[in-house]
Order: structure tokens, then C-alpha cells, then sequence
């Protein structure tokens, strides 16, 4: 049977399929999946502002963001490689690289972790982090960054580990619930939660991290928190494509950095709220000074993450850490 096509049509035909495989190629090589330790919260808002802006379609990336509430289930994710990279505390960095896995910070997002201790309002006794020896305290998660730095101040209250309980709690809600049910009579969170238990009076500020002078004077400097990180190895083999996310979110930080929050908090989903726009709004805008401007890794930032870690964590304490290995300043130097 003849053919019905003509020389001239199959070597079109083949042309076009060739293009076709190529643009998937391409899209495929652009695909990059982003856990996130819960995109709600202020502390991560550069993930769905850079989304919303549209800055990573500009960069000719299909970024799929996944939320997680707790960072260390996030990280978890990467390690398994079920995603490229995760929005979360740059200590993991830090923390992973003491158990042979080299994962660095490419875009640092801040530099102050936007934490607060809250305590509830039940519990007029507690004055101070020593205080709360023998009670439950809320963290995201086991492992997460907010039980690391709960760690870390209890120890530097004087109150050792085994001392104290560490109740994983989430955030928003869950924690809400923990607090008002009396699960818990303390907790590490961070906005929007911090301002919803503040406005109905059950819970008040102990430690608050939310500004540069007031995480120096809690955790003795600068500390790096927010950051997108990714598998070293990972990097290296995607330099193009890890580039353009540089670039999407320098981009973001650019746009914190020069407009209100009222103007940033128009560009995120509504229920990001929680039905309360205006203190919504009034939390970044006192917070919103804990984002770098450019991506930058602090100065002196990584080695306050060295000293927290290696005062209470077995992983870390003793251990030699190459911190020049936990972060690259490459990609956000070289962005657009």
C-alpha cells in the first residue's frame, strides 16, 4: 500500500515532532516543585507573592508549590526527592550537613526568623523561659526550626533538655486549639497565628523574634531564617534553572522592599487572612523589616546558626560544619 504522503510532508511532519519533543524537553527541564513549611505564613509570604506577581512564568519556569505545615516535613520531602528545593529555616543547612547530606540556602529571604514565644494567658505564673520547666510546649513540628530555637532558649534559660516537652502543634488553627485547650502553655509561632491568640487575649509575647534588635538580643546576632534550599548536587546539575528561580525571587524581595503592605497583602489569596485583612496587614507591615532586600546572606548570620545549634543539639555540638558550604551568594549576585 502506498504511502500518502509526499517526501516533503514527512520531513515537515518529522520537523514538527521533533519541536514538539523539544519544547517538552525544555518545559520538563523548567519544571521545579517547592515544598513549602506552610506558604500561609508571613515568614514565607516570597513564595506565593513571587507566584502571584508572576514572576516565575516570566522566568519561563513551571514552579509547583507544595505546602507542608512543618518545615521538617519539608525537608523530609526534598531528602526523599519528591521535590527540588523547600522554603524553610535556613538552620536546616546547618543541622543536615552534621549527618553527611550537603544542602545549601540560594536565596536567603531573611534575617530574623519572625518567631514569638507566646504563652497563655491561663498561666499568669510564667515570667520567663525558665518558667516554663516541666511544661508542654508547642513547635510545628519535631525537628522543625521552632523547636530548635525553643531548645536553645530553654537551655540558655538553665532549664535542660528532658526538662520540658516539645508538643508538635502545627500552626494557625491547630496551634490556636493546643493553646486555648491548655495542650499546650507555651508555644513558638509566627504571624498570622501570633496576632489572632493576641487579639482575643489568650495568649501574650514572652521572646519575640520579629526584628533584626530583637533577635540579637535573644539569640546573641543576625539570624538567617527564611530561604529557599535545595540538594547541593542538585544545584550544580541545574545552575541554569536554579538561576531563574534566583531571579524570580530577588525580584520578590525587591517588591517587598518597596511596597506597603497593604499593596503586598492585595496580592495574596484572600484566605490568607483568616478574616481579618486589617491585622493581617498591620502583622507585615510591623514584620515585613525581617526580609533581606536582595537575597544576600547575612553577614555573621550563618555563625549565630552554628552557635544556636551546637548549644543543645547532640547532631551539632562538637562537630566541625564548612558553613561556606550551607549557603551560595552566586545566583542572587548574578540575578537580573
Amino acid at each position: 500500500m502506498k504511502s500518502r504522503f509526499t517526501s516533503t510532508q514527512l520531513a515537515k511532519a518529522v520537523s514538527v515532532l521533533a519541536l514538539a519533543a523539544g519544547c517538552a524537553g525544555a518545559m520538563a527541564d523548567n519544571k521545579v516543585s517547592i515544598m513549602v513549611g506552610g506558604y500561609e505564613k508571613h515568614i514565607y509570604l516570597p513564595a506565593k507573592l513571587a507566584e502571584s506577581l508572576g514572576y516565575f512564568k516570566a522566568e519561563g519556569l513551571d514552579v509547583e508549590l507544595l505546602n507542608e505545615g512543618a518545615g521538617v516535613d519539608a525537608e523530609n520531602e526534598m531528602l526523599a526527592g519528591a521535590v527540588q528545593g523547600v522554603v524553610g529555616f535556613y538552620d536546616h543547612c546547618v543541622d543536615l550537613q552534621t549527618k553527611g547530606k550537603f544542602v545549601e540556602s540560594v536565596v536567603q529571604f531573611s534575617q530574623a526568623p519572625g518567631e514569638v514565644e507566646l504563652i497563655s494567658n491561663t498561666h499568669p505564673e510564667v515570667k520567663s523561659m525558665a518558667d516554663l520547666r516541666g511544661k508542654s510546649l508547642g513547635v510545628t513540628g519535631l525537628g522543625s526550626s521552632t523547636n530548635f530555637l525553643t531548645q536553645y532558649l530553654m537551655v540558655k534559660a538553665g532549664v535542660p533538655l528532658g526538662e520540658f516537652t516539645s508538643v508538635p502543634v502545627g500552626a494557625g488553627t491547630t496551634f490556636i486549639a493546643a493553646m486555648t485547650q491548655d495542650k499546650i502553655q507555651a508555644g513558638m509561632t509566627t504571624e498570622p497565628t501570633i496576632s489572632r491568640l493576641l487579639k482575643t487575649g489568650d495568649a501574650r509575647v514572652l521572646i519575640d523574634m520579629r526584628s533584626i534588635e530583637k533577635t540579637k538580643a535573644a539569640l546573641g546576632g543576625t539570624y538567617p531564617a527564611a530561604s529557599l534550599y535545595m540538594p547541593t548536587d542538585w544545584v550544580e546539575k541545574n545552575k541554569p534553572t536554579v538561576q531563574k528561580l534566583a531571579n524570580a525571587f530577588v525580584k520578590t524581595l525587591k517588591y517587598i522592599d518597596t511596597h506597603t503592605a497593604a499593596e503586598i497583602a492585595d496580592k495574596m489569596p484572600k484566605d490568607f487572612y483568616v478574616g481579618d485583612k486589617e491585622g493581617y496587614v498591620k502583622a507585615l507591615a510591623d514584620g515585613k523589616g525581617m526580609f533581606t532586600p536582595d537575597g544576600v546572606m547575612p553577614a555573621g548570620g550563618p555563625e549565630t546558626v552554628l552557635a544556636v545549634l551546637s548549644a543543645f543539639s547532640k547532631n551539632v555540638k562538637g562537630k566541625t560544619v564548612d558553613l561556606s558550604k550551607t549557603f551560595t551568594t552566586e545566583f542572587v549576585k548574578n540575578a537580573k
